[in-house]
């Protein structure tokens, strides 16, 4: 029995051996798997730039500008860039450059009187309110473009409903009266409130030239 008894104890203590030592690799091997202290695993240098997405309305900063010269209409003497590639439409003295959110609009007219704040406050501005739906936040002001001094008025309203979604957006507008020798020419560019558009309009205003 005594001799049973010590084989039974080193079996046990074998067994006990080999649980241990097994534990111990595994504790071993998660060890292994987890970055040493100090080191990076995924570096920020090499993450690629996040592809550049524009808001609604955005006009991009590559846009290509082209100048405009009327060929008809009540008055010819003057030119503007445009942006290249926007779909055009004329009616009567009016002609429009739009694409997706945005239109450049010119309207050519006769104006013994160069207009003033106060001539578009009491005139441009009612008028405005019955044409525009939910017109708003108009602010008439005299500003510098490379033409010379001209009237701006900014407001807001909302776009015609779109045909294919119902989605309606809420429009910026600037409108630029020039003025000069009987001939008056309105320059309105609108676009998504939201839309970061202030250096392709200051192009486009600066752009005007009398001819």
């Amino acid at each position: 029995m005594a001799a049973h008894t010590r084989t039974y104890a080193v079996v046990g203590l074998t067994l006990v051996a080999a649980v241990t030592a097994g534990c111990s690799g595994s504790g071993s091997h998660t060890g292994s798997g987890t970055p040493a202290s100090g080191t990076t695993t995924v570096s920020g240098q090499n993450k690629p730039a996040p592809t550049e997405s524009n808001p609604p309305g955005d006009i991009p900063d590559n846009q290509v500008y082209v100048t405009y010269r009327p060929a008809g209409g009540s008055f010819t003497g003057f030119t503007l860039k445009v942006p290249e590639g926007w779909a055009r439409t004329s009616q009567g003295g009016t002609t429009a450059f739009t694409d997706k959110l945005n239109t450049v609009q010119i309207t050519a007219v006769s104006a013994a009187d160069a207009p003033t704040v106060g001539s578009v406050t009491n005139t441009v501005v009612p008028q405005l309110r019955t044409q525009v739906p939910k017109f708003g936040s108009p602010k008439v002001s005299e500003v510098t473009r490379h033409a010379g001094r001209v009237v701006l008025l900014t407001y807001q309203g909302d776009s015609a409903k779109d045909p294919v979604t119902g989605k309606v957006v809420r429009d910026a507008f600037e409108r630029y009266a020039f003025h000069r020798a009987g001939h008056e020419v309105d320059l309105t560019l609108s676009g998504p409130v939201n839309a970061d558009n202030v250096d392709p309009w200051r192009t486009v205003s600066d752009s005007f030239a009398w001819q």
